[in-house]
């Protein structure tokens, strides 16, 4: 859940996914998704070939920068639709190594649908979905109703980022290995048998990546992304760069305005990861946002927040002594804890959460198992997705914090107190994420401060679970005075823009006509009144 979380809009069995960071996506580190193997070099990558953010790397070559793009109509997405005959796909040759750029490309994928007014274009609009690991190039199509009123007036672009989807995707576990991880791990460990397997299993990860993504997996950092985003924007030629991150997608927001703040168009953040919070920081966040979500939902069943989540912890710990069997698979107390977060995204999908944890205290796991399934990206064949792989891998490259299995066990007590339900999974996944990850990380916390920089929009939902409030205020700040412009959404759920009037509004008369609303704008019940 933590900065690898993932902006959902949840269809019983289906999600639109999107972003967040260190702590745990889904079910956690013990509980990523996976997809069939793929060969690739099995020596470990080097950990030493990152260039710093701060330092800036060589100027790229006019082989890159003078890129024409042949764009064609787009191939189905492995399992899913293809998109229709207005989406064209093409990709972008980027370094591997931005401290090397006459080096060996990767690409990155992108697909784009042409603004409906030519006459009216402004230019390109680039989305990021989160996660890190979310595929621009399959959600964009999906969700582009929603963005049809931008659409007459900018190309819509999405984006898979480098480690992702068809961007030199990273790939770390089969079917058989995730499905066996999946219904056996622990992840909330008891004892020293079942702490000593979380953190095996977690190690093996990190070494399937190694083996199966050598070469791309020391360069999945997000400000090597940022970086890549501007030679997407050069190439597509554009002067400034347009674009609507969320969740995850505002960190690279953030991270793209502090390298390149001259360039910087109308950027809009929704869903914000706290820049400030380390990885121990995003989980305590996250801990408090999943509770508060929590306490929310109870309070709209008329249950007592306290008695309600109490109910919920003890149907927790009986599922991690005894798992439901569903047909020849089991749901666990991890895949329970998944199920019941995913609902918490989004205020629609509440009622769900009633039906399965009332099926649950009744013996059958069914909804809370489809729900987990939705949620890992697991089909009714059993074949997994590969976005937590990505996810990990851009979170493990990003952060240089490896918190030991002692440190996570000594925040247990407070992370319980502050969740009775989701804070024992979130103290340990602070350890098991990135648990003898194969590359170094970059930073401790994301840079993204853009002094110069045009005003970016900055919004935050007061009762989203997995970016908490309070990262919108720190993102605002970060980004200095007249750059961060923040926006307030009183209201349930990870992200805004499409749920609230009152915020798509304002984020469309932004984008559109560049009106840039008074800071601390706040928004309720669809209506908006000033900030201080």
């Amino acid at each position: 859940m933590s900065i690898r979380v993932r902006m959902t809009v949840l269809a019983v069995t289906g999600l639109l996914v999107a972003g967040c960071t260190s702590g745990g996506d889904g079910v956690g580190s013990g509980s990523t998704t996976a997809a069939p193997s793929a060969t690739g070099p099995t020596a470990p990558p080097t950990t030493d070939a990152k260039p710093s953010a701060a330092a800036p790397p060589p100027a790229l070559p006019a082989s890159l920068t003078g890129q024409r793009l042949g764009w064609k109509r787009c191939e189905a997405p492995s399992g899913g639709t293809r998109p229709g005959p207005e989406w064209r796909c093409t990709t972008v040759k980027v370094p591997l190594d931005h401290a090397k750029p006459e080096g060996a490309t990767i690409p990155v994928a992108l697909i784009r649908k042409k603004a409906g007014d030519e006459r009216a274009r402004i230019g390109s609009l680039l989305f990021n979905f989160g996660g890190p690991g979310a595929s621009g190039v399959e959600i964009l199509p999906q969700a582009a109703a929603e963005y049809a009123k931008l659409g007459e007036r900018y190309d819509l672009v999405g984006f898979d980022p480098r480690g992702v989807g068809r961007s030199a995707g990273v790939v770390c576990r089969d079917d058989a290995e995730q499905a066996a991880s999946e219904a056996s791990l622990d992840l909330t460990p008891d004892t020293a048998a079942e702490e000593a397997a979380y953190l095996a299993d977690n190690t093996a990860f990190g070494a399937g990546c190694a083996r199966r993504s050598a070469t791309v997996l020391p360069h999945t950092t997000t400000t090597a992304t940022a970086r890549d985003l501007d030679l997407v924007r050069q190439v597509l030629g554009d002067d400034e760069l347009h674009y609507f991150g969320m969740s995850y997608g505002t960190q690279l927001g953030g991270t793209y305005a502090h390298l390149y703040p001259s360039r910087v168009g109308r950027l809009v953040f929704d869903a914000v990861v706290d820049p400030t919070a380390d990885s121990t920081g995003h989980a305590r966040h996250q801990t408090i946002g999943f509770q508060r979500a929590l306490d929310n939902y109870l309070k709209s069943t008329g249950e007592a927040p306290k008695a309600g989540s109490e109910r919920i912890a003890r149907l927790l710990r009986k599922l991690d002594r005894e798992p439901l069997a569903v047909g020849d698979r089991r749901l666990t107390e991890g895949l329970a804890l998944t199920g019941i977060a995913v609902t918490l995204y989004g205020q629609a999908n509440w009622p769900l959460l009633t039906q399965a944890l009332q099926e649950a205290e009744r013996g059958r796991g069914e909804a809370l198992l489809a729900l987990a399934d939705a949620y890992n990206d697991r089909d009714a064949e059993g074949h997994y997705a590969t976005q937590s792989h990505s996810q990990r891998a851009i979170s493990c490259a990003d952060s240089s914090e490896r918190p030991t299995a002692a440190q996570a066990k000594a925040l247990v007590p407070e992370f319980r107190g502050l969740s009775p339900v989701f804070g024992t999974f979130l103290a340990w996944d602070t350890a098991g994420w990135c648990a003898n990850w194969p590359v170094k990380g970059e930073r401790k916390t994301p840079e993204a401060s853009a002094p110069g920089a045009a005003p970016i929009l900055v919004v935050g939902t007061t009762g989203d679970p997995a970016t908490p409030y309070e990262g919108a205020e720190k993102m605002a700040k970060e980004l200095g005075d007249g750059v961060g412009v923040l926006v307030t959404n009183e209201g349930e759920g990870h992200g805004a823009y499409g749920t609230s009037p009152c915020v798509t509004r304002t984020v469309d008369a932004y984008f559109l006509d560049g009106k840039v609303p008074a800071y601390g704008m706040t928004c309720s019940s669809g209506t908006a009144r000033s900030g201080a």
